[in-house]
């Protein structure tokens, strides 16, 4: 029997390493309302992190990576319309390609669920998100002046209309 090279090993070790298991999963209320509570804190400014009451009323869902929650939606559903209220990935975790899927996801979600449209907003000085949504087809429907404050600033509405094949 050949005995593998020690070389050899060390390549399959690395191929394991590099296998990444992600999850999308409901949070689960009120059990993780103090795990969303923190998640905002890390990846918001005060001004635009939510309340308590706020996270009870919205339907969250993680983005998980081996067993950490790197990123989180949350939604609220209007007469056919899907409304993104936030949508955030850790700081460590920003630009390796987690905000496309977590939105590829959302996307996924509104079509499975029916809904005919996605809406959301951000700071219109979120260049990043506007960018990130427009990638995906997002369309700027209007400017809202002065919606933000700390530092006032104007919110960017963006909608995505979705077709489902009949």
């Amino acid at each position: 029997m050949l005995k593998p090279r020690s070389r050899d090993r060390k390549e399959a070790g690395r191929r394991e390493k590099s296998t990444m298991q992600t999850e999308f999963r409901k949070a689960v209320l009120p059990r993780e309302l103090g795990v969303l509570l923190a998640f905002d804190r890390k990846v918001f400014p005060k001004p635009d992190r939510f309340d308590r009451a706020y996270w009870t009323e919205c339907e969250s869902y993680w983005l998980i990576v081996g067993k950490t929650k790197i990123g989180c939606c949350a939604f609220e559903k209007r007469r056919g319309s899907l409304y993104i209220s936030t949508t955030g990935i850790l700081p460590r975790f920003q630009n390796k390609g987690f905000g496309a899927l977590l939105k590829s996801w959302e996307i996924a979600y509104a079509r499975y669920h029916g809904f005919n449209r996605i809406i959301t907003n951000c700071r219109k000085r979120n260049i990043r998100m506007i960018a990130l949504n427009r990638q995906f087809g997002f369309r700027i429907v209007r400017t809202i002046p002065r919606y933000y404050t700390e530092p006032t600033d104007s919110s960017v509405l963006m909608e995505l209309l979705l077709n489902h094949a009949t």
